[in-house]
């Protein structure tokens, strides 16, 4: 784990007849002891060993080769010699969702495991298999056969959850099983950058920590409302800044892996970015609203439909309140359907529908950003910017097509409009307003021509393209 943001996720709860949260939540204190008590038996350790790199290393090799031979004798010296060739354990937390011996954890804390036991509070021990597993939402999904039915928790509704409610976490921390710590739901929607796009956190200040990973986080009513997942932590301990995935996309996810072993997403074939103030202003937008698509995959169901430069306002009916909703909503709709958006296009809104597609796998740009050759030409604007013609040879380097042309952003102001708006140097410009963007010397034209106090700015960075609002 890390010891800034380290993964440590937890879901699930009890069946069990009980009063609503919002009754229980003002109860005696001892409320805390008794929930525990009734969900504790569903809480489980999780024990993994995982083969060393070294160890990796040394597999396939006969018994007599010389490596084998140095770290049978050196290997377990403190990683002297490159570390030891014993396998590495680790340890989780979980909770059993379902009588018949379904249990919920991390995906990392089983992520490469060539053994996983799970241990119960009356511990009694089993083997677990790995009936599926999601990188992108931390969650994975366990069998255990124990020849009987099995103490179980259920989910709560995650949405239902109010910022300064009572929650309680139970786990297995440092290995010290059995665990209880209670706080409160510090704040919901949180995006803390770990994992992939298709989760908002739950931040709570209940005492999390290393071997909590994969642990149930609960209401006062006994039900699993989130997977404990990652703390925030300069030292690797606690600090009363906790996050957990919630409980309503942890139940979709386990349903689809139970279902099949994998997870399958909708996917529209676009990349978009976040609707900043300047842009906002340049696309005169009252506020900054929806995400802003950037580019359209030529082979992907938008294709047709959407266009770089629009502004997805709403996705299925649902408002589209930050850029970062869409990817969750997508991806939770079915592939196959077919759904109302709602864009803003030459500052009109209109209502498309999209087809939804399965994802496919995920495809990065290896573009390398790389300084400017010497410039065939260069222009220093009155926002800002020195810019440079691109010799078309040059393309690749740049991340462009070879019939493709722009302007190299080759030096910026330090006080200049360009920086402050978010260009950069290397940056191509290609499309100023509606003006196609050759060389420098059209950038100055297609500025000079802006009727408004703003305009807008596609780029190609990195190989992928980008929107940026300067004022003028």
């Amino acid at each position: 784990m890390r010891t800034a943001l380290f993964s440590v996720l937890a879901a699930a709860a009890l069946l069990i007849a009980a009063p609503g949260p919002r009754d229980i939540a003002h109860a005696h204190g001892n409320i805390t002891a008794d929930l525990a008590e009734r969900v504790s038996p569903a809480v489980v350790n999780i024990f993994t060993e995982q083969p060393s790199a070294v160890g990796a290393q040394l597999q396939g090799l006969p018994e007599g080769h010389p490596l084998r031979q140095f770290f049978d004798r050196f290997g377990g010296q403190g990683g002297r010699f490159g570390g030891s060739a014993e396998p590495q354990k680790s340890l989780g937390s979980g909770f059993i969702f379902d009588p018949q011996g379904f249990v919920i954890t991390n995906h990392h804390v089983i992520d490469n495991a060539r053994s996983i036991k799970v241990r119960l509070s009356d511990e009694r021990e089993f083997d677990a298999r790995v009936i599926g597993s999601d990188a992108e939402t931390d969650v994975a999904l366990l069998k255990i056969e124990s020849g009987g039915v099995l103490p179980y928790v259920s989910f709560g509704d995650s949405s239902r959850l109010r910022v300064g409610e009572d929650v309680v976490a139970v786990g297995n921390p440092f290995g010290l099983g059995g665990t209880v710590t209670r706080g409160i739901v510090s704040a919901k929607g949180r995006n803390i950058g770990v994992g992939g796009p298709y989760v908002d956190y739950i931040q709570t200040d209940a005492a999390i920590n290393q071997g909590n990973s994969g642990g149930p986080l609960f209401n006062t009513a006994g039900q699993v409302i989130g997977v404990n997942t990652a703390i925030f932590s300069p030292s690797g301990g606690s600090v009363g800044v906790g996050f957990s995935v919630p409980s309503n996309i942890v139940s979709r996810i386990v349903a689809d892996l139970k279902d099949d072993g994998g997870v399958e997403r909708g996917w529209i074939g676009v990349s978009i970015q976040p609707v900043t103030d300047s842009i906002a202003s340049a696309l005169g937008m009252a506020e900054k609203t929806g995400a802003l698509v950037a580019t359209v995959a030529p082979d992907g169901p938008s294709n047709g439909v959407l266009r770089p430069g629009d502004v997805l306002l709403s996705f299925d009916n649902q408002t589209l309140t930050k850029s970062r909703d869409l990817p969750r909503f997508v991806g939770r709709t079915k592939p196959g359907a077919t759904v109302p958006v709602t864009v803003l296009r030459d500052r009109v809104p209109q209502s498309l529908f999209l087809r939804i597609a399965s994802r496919p796998g995920a495809i990065t740009s290896s573009a390398p950003r790389t300084p400017a050759p010497a410039p065939l030409q260069v222009q220093t604007q009155d926002f800002g910017a020195d810019l440079a013609a691109i010799d078309p040879r040059e393309n690749a380097r740049y991340g462009l097509a070879p019939n493709e042309t722009g302007a190299l952003v080759i030096g910026l102001a330090s006080s200049g409009a360009a920086r402050q708006s978010g260009l950069e140097r290397g940056d191509v410009i290609q499309q100023v307003g509606d003006w196609a963007i050759a060389t420098p010397d059209d950038v100055l034209g297609a500025l000079a021509g802006t009727p408004g106090d703003s305009v807008l700015l596609r780029i190609k960075r990195d190989g992928q393209t980008l929107y940026v609002g300067v004022p003028v």
